[in-house]
């Protein structure tokens, strides 16, 4: 989406090795992705950015063509809010690029945004992993996009396990959304209250509780059976939010459980609290 971050992400991808070649039509890129791969070109890692305008209408069958003929390939969807976006796009003071769809005078930029996200959920859905930036400032999405486009991208599938806040919104960008809202909230004890799940005094409330047990177990015992067909299907990314009222208490303790099983389940999760600190 446009004001999604694209440059952003651009940016994070060239400090991080990839060569990043950005706007090009997308009847060049398979040409693009064919020199790039013959031998001798000196490339391993590429990094192909479209944004959308006036070849938008190309993208999905061009995706569809390089995946046909590329075992590796990964495709990224930066999303935001549309009222995340207004605001980006007023304080720039940019024309949006769908402002004229159809070739008619678009009535505001909202309705834009909307027609532009119609025109983006084929390739959307074609997705291996979407980034929503609507919460996030340029330094968290740089430590996202190292953490699944790093140097320490050998895994078969990169899992990312999340907390956050309903008061906040569900995250658009997860594959498996648990509500841990049932566990009782630590928020009400006066104590724990200015404390987070990371603070052992929350964490050994949440874990003591009788109905926790059972729902780590089951849970656990469900992940066991989930993660290795995913990775069977040859997924490259899974995202596992757990979710409470405010995200700082039960579902930081809950997360920070579960990376430690699928630790030891010979996985290397990467670990987001989201609204922790709000």
């Amino acid at each position: 989406m446009s004001g999604a971050g694209r440059s952003h992400a651009a940016n994070n991808l060239e400090d991080l090795g990839w060569f990043v070649m950005d706007n090009l039509p997308p009847s060049l890129i398979p040409k693009v992705a064919e020199l790039a791969g013959a031998p001798g070109a000196g490339i391993d890692r590429l990094a192909l950015v479209v944004g959308t305008g006036r070849y938008h209408d190309e993208i999905v069958s061009t995706i569809d063509g390089l995946r046909s003929g590329i075992e590796e390939m990964r495709i990224l969807f930066l999303d935001a809010a549309t009222d995340v976006l207004v605001r980006r796009y007023e304080s720039t003071r940019r024309r949006h690029p769908f402002s004229e769809a159809g070739g008619a005078s678009t009535a505001t930029l909202a309705e834009a945004i909307e027609a532009e996200r119609a025109a983006l959920e084929p390739v959307r859905a074609t997705a291996d992993v979407v980034i929503d930036t609507s919460d996030l400032n340029i330094h968290q999405l740089r430590d996202r996009m190292a953490e699944l486009f790093g140097v320490g991208e050998g895994q078969t599938m990169r899992i990312t396990v999340l907390s956050f806040g309903y008061t906040h919104g569900i995250p658009l960008d997860v594959d498996i959304v648990i509500d841990c809202r049932f566990l009782p909230n630590p928020h009400y004890v006066d104590e724990l209250r200015p404390l987070s799940g990371l603070d052992v005094e929350v964490s050994g409330y949440v874990m003591q509780q009788p109905v926790t047990g059972e729902f780590l177990a089951r849970l656990e015992s469900l992940l066991e059976l989930l993660v290795p067909q995913y990775v069977n299907e040859g997924k490259s990314y899974l995202t596992v939010a757990f979710g409470c009222t405010g995200g700082r208490h039960r579902s930081v303790a809950v997360t920070e459980h579960f990376a430690g099983v699928l630790a030891a389940m010979g996985h290397e999760p990467a670990v987001v609290h989201r609204d922790i600190d709000k």
